[in-house]
């Protein structure tokens, strides 16, 4: 009884946080030297965070009007764009679009992906994409590629399914179709991807 109290408290609290949190997007960064001006500027303004990416920030809790100015405004100087805010919004709805979308993987979807998400955000298709590839540098095909081999990756390593039922899982054509876009995206076939996790899973190194 105690535990499972306990269980709720820990849950409540991570809620709490989460409702703290904001994402801040910015635009023009590209490397690690980039992280290091941001995080510097973060630093300066007070602003604090859990989380820093090249062109995204994850703040600990809601930062004011203040402190967004004052940060746009240094990041103006060094090169960068601090996203703005309503876009930031559509940028996150669309990524729990994108996600949900990948839920459906077992399901044969009755629209297009496109239609997919446009409904699921309730805005325009083309202006979406051209707002998802300012801010992450990706157009939104690409971005769900890109979580598609992740997941395609998931299963080969975690799943007992052979690749003709992954390819059939995840809405590929045949195991070929899968496997071509597998290795352009990764380098590697799904099957010498197997084969090396495999073989790092009983290196002694992994013991």
């Amino acid at each position: 009884m105690i535990n499972r109290k306990r269980r709720e408290e820990v849950r409540r609290k991570k809620k709490e946080e989460r409702r703290k949190e904001m994402k801040l997007y910015i635009k023009n960064m590209v490397c690690n030297r980039c992280k290091t001006i941001v995080k510097e500027e973060l630093e300066k303004i007070g602003i604090p965070y859990n989380e820093l990416e090249i062109g995204v920030v994850n703040t600990t809790k809601k930062i004011s009007l203040l402190q967004r100015t004052q940060l746009g405004d240094a990041l103006q100087k060094s090169g960068f764009q601090l996203i703005d805010e309503n876009k930031n919004v559509l940028i996150e709805k669309l990524k729990k679009a994108i996600v949900d979308l990948e839920h459906h993987t077992d399901e044969n979807l009755k629209t297009s992906f496109t239609d997919y998400i446009s409904l699921s955000v309730n805005d325009n298709f083309i202006s979406l994409n051209t707002l998802f590839a300012e801010v992450e540098g990706m157009t939104i095909e690409k971005y769900i590629i890109k979580h598609k081999i992740d997941r395609v990756k998931e299963l080969i390593v975690y799943d007992n399914l052979n690749l003709a039922q992954i390819a059939f899982k995840m809405h590929y054509s045949n195991v070929a179709q899968l496997s071509a876009q597998f290795k352009r995206i990764t380098g590697l076939t799904p099957t010498h991807f197997r084969d090396l996790r495999h073989a790092r899973s009983f290196s002694p190194e992994s013991n």
